[in-house]
C-alpha cells in the first residue's frame, strides 16, 4: 500500500510521478460503522421485489453514464489507463449494471421440480454483505461486475479497493449513495494486513476477490477459516495457440491487441503465443512489423498507443522478468529497455523462443510483454498451451473453425476459450478459471448465483 504516512494512502500518477490524491486510512471505528450500514441495508434490501432492485441498479447505470469523462479522467490520472480505453470500461460498467437489471428476475426465479409433494421448487436467496477485495487494473469495471449481480440478488457489498485507485473507489461509493443512500455499497480504505479480520466479522457473509494468486491463497484460507464462500478470480498465462492453417495476418493483429490492451496489464491479456514451427518465423515477423508502429506517450494523448503501467515498481518488476527470461535463453526481438525520463513507462517488447523454465513462461508477465513459444505441431502447441498453473482463459487460430472449437471445447484447459479472437468478459457470459486462476464465476446466471442460498422448499 503505497503511504503518504502512517495513517494515509496515496495515489500517483504514473505518467508524471505527480500525486493526485492522499487519503486517510479508515480505523477500526470507521470500518466497523461501514460494515453495520452495509447490514442494515441489507436488512432493507433483501425484502425488495427484484423488479425494485432493478430500479435501483438502472439509477447507478444512469449516473455513471452522466460522469463518464469524469470516472476516465480519474482512472487516467490513478493508475495510467488510456482515455479511450477508461471510457470503455466506464461503459461496459453501465452494459453489466443494464444487463442485471433486465436478466434478474428470470436468473433469479424459483425453479419448480416434480417430487411426490404437493410443491417443490428451488428458490434464490440472498445472503449477505459481501466483502469486494478488488484490483488496481480495471479500477471500475472489477467492481461492478461484482457488484451489479450482487445487489440484484439481494446482497450488500463492502469495498477494499487498491490503494492507489482509492480516488475511483470513492467514486464509485458516490455513485450507489447518491442512487440508493447509505449501505447498498459501501467503501472501506484499510491494508493488506487488514482484510483478513474483515473477512472474519460475522456481518460479512461472502468474499470476491479479483487479483493475484498468492492474494488468492490468504483470502481464501481467511475465509475458509470463518467457512464463507468465495470467488476468487486470480492472475493468468492466457495462451493463444497458433496453428498451421492460421490466417497469420488476422493472428498477429488480435494477438498485438489482445497482448497490449491496458498497457498489457489485464489477467486475460493474451500472455504467451504458442505457434507451430512452420508458421513460426511467419507469425514472429508480422509481430514484430505491428508492434514497432505502435506510439508509447502520455495516456490523454490520442494518438498514444501504449500508455504508461501503473507504477514503477510494477515496470521494474516486469523488467526483471524480461531480463531473466533472456539471461536464460529467450531472444529479445523488440523493446526490453527502460526508457529515460519520468512516468512507468515501458515499451512494447516481444521475446521469442520461450520455453519452460523461464519467467516469461512460468510466471504472469503483467505488461506489455509478448512471448512466442515455438512447438512443432499442433499436438505438441496444446501440451504446451497447457503446461502452466493457470487456467484463466485462451484462443485458438486456425481457418478450420469447426475443428477450432473442438479444439477449444477439448483439449485447452482453461475457464474461457475464444477461437480466431481475443480473450475477453462479457455480461452475458460466465467468466472464471481453474488451477491457480481461482474459482468460481462472475457474469452471466452463473455469476448472480454464487452468492446465495440455493434453497429447497418443499411443500407436503
Amino acid at each position: 500500500m503505497p503511504h503518504a504516512s502512517a495513517g494515509e494512502v496515496r495515489s500517483t500518477d504514473p505518467a508524471t510521478g505527480k500525486i493526485v490524491g492522499t487519503y486517510a486510512i479508515d480505523g477500526p471505528d470507521a470500518v466497523d460503522a461501514a460494515l453495520d450500514r452495509s447490514l442494515k441495508a441489507f436488512e432493507r434490501h433483501r425484502r425488495l421485489p427484484v423488479d425494485e432492485r432493478a430500479t435501483l441498479l438502472r439509477k447507478v447505470a444512469e449516473a455513471t453514464r452522466e460522469r463518464i469523462d469524469e470516472l476516465a479522467d480519474l482512472a487516467t490520472a490513478e493508475m495510467g489507463k488510456r482515455t479511450q480505453e477508461a471510457r470503455a470500461e466506464v461503459e461496459k460498467c453501465i452494459w453489466v449494471l443494464e444487463h442485471y437489471a433486465d436478466h434478474a428476475a428470470v436468473y433469479l426465479a424459483d425453479r419448480p421440480v416434480a417430487t411426490g409433494a404437493r410443491r417443490s421448487f428451488v428458490s434464490f436467496r440472498p445472503l449477505g454483505p459481501i466483502l469486494a477485495v478488488m484490483p488496481w487494473n480495471f479500477p471500475y469495471w472489477q467492481v461492478f461486475r461484482c457488484a451489479a449481480p450482487a445487489i440484484a440478488a439481494g446482497n450488500t457489498c463492502v469495498l477494499k479497493h487498491a490503494s492507489n485507485v482509492t480516488g475511483c473507489a470513492r467514486a464509485i461509493a458516490r455513485l450507489f449513495a447518491d442512487a440508493a443512500g447509505p449501505g447498498l455499497l459501501e467503501q472501506v480504505v484499510v491494508p493488506g494486513s487488514r482484510v483478513a479480520p474483515i473477512i472474519e466479522d460475522p456481518r460479512i457473509r461472502g468474499v470476491a476477490l479479483t487479483g493475484s494468486t498468492p492474494a488468492g491463497r490468504e483470502v481464501a484460507a481467511a475465509a475458509g477459516r470463518a467457512l464463507k464462500k468465495t470467488v476468487l478470480e486470480l492472475g493468468g498465462s492466457d495462451p493463444y495457440v497458433i496453428l498451421e492453417d492460421a490466417d497469420l495476418d488476422l493472428a498477429a493483429d488480435v494477438c498485438v491487441r489482445a497482448r497490449l490492451q491496458n498497457c498489457g496489464q489485464s489477467c486475460i491479456a493474451a500472455k504467451r503465443f504458442v505457434v507451430v514451427e512452420s508458421v513460426a518465423d511467419a507469425f514472429v515477423e508480422r509481430l514484430v512489423a505491428r508492434m514497432c508502429t505502435l506510439h508509447v506517450g502520455p495516456p490523454d494523448d490520442p494518438d498514444t498507443d501504449v500508455g504508461p503501467m501503473a507504477r514503477t515498481d510494477l515496470r521494474d518488476e516486469l523488467h526483471d522478468q524480461v531480463a531473466r527470461s533472456v539471461a536464460a535463453g529467450a531472444r529479445l526481438c523488440l523493446g526490453g529497455e527502460i526508457p529515460d525520463g519520468p512516468g512507468a513507462y515501458y515499451p512494447p517488447t516481444l521475446l521469442d523462443h520461450v520455453a519452460p523454465g523461464m519467467p516469461a513462461h512460468d510466471e504472469e508477465l503483467f505488461g506489455p510483454v509478448a512471448a512466442v513459444e515455438r512447438a512443432p505441431d499442433e499436438a505438441a502447441a496444446l501440451a504446451l498451451a497447457n503446461a502452466t498453473n493457470f487456467g484463466l482463459g485462451g484462443a485458438i487460430f486456425s481457418r478450420d473453425v469447426e475443428r477450432a472449437t473442438a479444439l477449444a471445447r477439448n483439449e485447452l484447459e482453461a475457464g474461457c476459450c475464444f477461437v480466431n479472437d481475443f480473450v475477453r468478459s462479457d455480461p452475458r457470459l460466465p467468466f472464471g478459471g481453474i488451477r491457480d486462476s481461482g474459482y468460481g464465476r462472475e457474469l452471466s446466471d452463473f455469476g448472480i448465483r454464487e452468492f446465495v442460498n440455493v434453497k429447497t422448499v418443499v411443500v407436503a
